[in-house]
């Protein structure tokens, strides 16, 4: 897991948006012009990129709340440290550095639904002609 490390955890993410970041190009590439519809379905086209978008989705949102998770059990288990020995520096420098990373990971939770509102809207608009998901 790279949950410890913020920074890293970010680039991870910034990998797994890539298609969410290039979603248009994706639509344009995947639905297919006037002259070529009759070698490639644009309903089958549609509904494989968003079952792509929609695994990556749940992927991306898994790893936060994990990460959410773990952050948050360590910040509990620093907090009753920190309680059994109230000046302790190194303890109280951790707590905050892991609270401040909790609260990072909280507003990458709320990137991530905007981001996926986004991608949403932009394959409704491309897609909604040849396919219509049942969860959107």
């Amino acid at each position: 897991m790279f949950c410890p490390d913020f920074l890293e955890f970010q680039d991870v993410l910034k990998k797994m948006r890539v298609l969410d970041d290039k979603i248009v190009y994706a639509l344009n590439t995947s639905i297919p012009t006037e002259s070529f519809k009759s070698k490639v379905d644009p309903a089958v086209a549609c509904e494989d990129l968003f079952n792509q978008i929609q695994k990556g989705h749940s992927e991306r949102e898994n790893i936060i709340k994990n990460c959410i998770m773990s952050t948050a059990e360590t910040v509990k288990k620093l907090k009753a440290v920190k309680e059994s020995s109230p000046n302790d520096i190194d303890v109280i420098k951790n707590l905050k550095s892991e609270q401040r990373k909790l609260r990072l990971l909280q507003t990458e939770l709320s990137v991530e639904e905007v981001i996926n509102e986004k991608t949403s809207k932009i394959f409704n608009e491309q897609c909604r002609a040849y396919y219509k998901p049942a969860n959107l």
